[in-house]
């Protein structure tokens, strides 16, 4: 990574939220604990992989309207937008959203609400054609959406041909948090898949439910200005493997 400057530091009441800016190339980075969120070029398109390979899937599955829960620095919101989609972000901190437009360049006109993702589901009737759960409390999702409940909940704000993508932080192979997040989905869905990268240490694997079947493995589709090339090898290790949580004896 290029030499980083330091822009700002802030404190919410729900982390410590840092800046952090190439001049020279205009990368910006938003870390929270020490873990980047999110990472974008000068124009705001992501530099994280993962972010590619739900954007590609969303395109696949003609998403045109799709709720996003945890908003960061906000890049598939802005990468939606381009792609003249509309996003709606929900998140619980709402200094995201400050610090997503100031740095990063999510539009105006993008909806964003600061609620809990759950409860945000509860309260409005809207149905999406996708709901991307891209939420983090450090590197885990909150326990209470990543629940059956949670994904039925899911379900109703879904319209008939809709997906739910789930971003999910693996550690290594023997960890089993993908696939516990794809049991959970696989309760309120018949299809359930998982999209990882086998034998990488510290990876992001999609988790994926509804009108999935056909969805191939991602594309780039939209170039960063910078390390496109690492974006294209990191998307050709992707693969869609089976799931179970007892398919690795501890």
């Amino acid at each position: 990574m290029a030499l980083m400057t330091h822009v700002q530091e802030v404190k919410s009441a729900y982390a410590t939220i840092n800046i952090f800016q190439n001049p020279d190339t205009g990368i910006t980075i938003y870390e929270v604990g020490g873990c980047h969120q999110s990472s974008a070029d000068s124009n705001g398109v992501s530099l994280a992989s993962y972010i590619h390979a739900i954007f590609s899937l969303l395109t696949q599955a003609n998403a045109h309207n799709v709720l996003i829960i945890g908003c960061g620095g906000g890049t598939l919101g802005i990468m939606l937008a381009r792609a003249r989609c509309k996003a709606t972000f929900v998140d619980i901190d709402p200094t995201s959203f400050v610090l997503a437009r100031q740095y990063f360049g999510l539009p105006e006109a993008t909806a964003c609400h600061v609620a809990d993702g759950e409860q945000y589901l509860r309260d409005e009737t809207d149905r999406y054609d996708a709901i991307v759960l891209d939420a983090f409390h450090g590197e885990n999702i909150p326990a209470h959406l990543q629940t059956p409940e949670f994904f039925g909940l899911v379900r109703e704000r879904l319209k008939p041909a809709g997906v739910v993508l789930a971003n999910i932080r693996v550690g290594h192979d023997f960890d089993k948090g993908a696939d516990r997040v794809a049991q959970s989905m696989r309760s309120v869905w018949t299809e359930v898949r998982v999209l990882d990268a086998e034998g990488v240490c510290g990876r992001n694997a999609i988790v994926m439910a509804g009108k999935v079947e056909r969805l191939r493995e991602p594309r780039l589709l939209q170039p960063p200005n910078t390390n496109a090339l690492l974006m294209r090898l990191e998307l050709e290790r992707l693969r869609f493997r089976p799931w179970s949580v007892s398919r690795w004896a501890f």
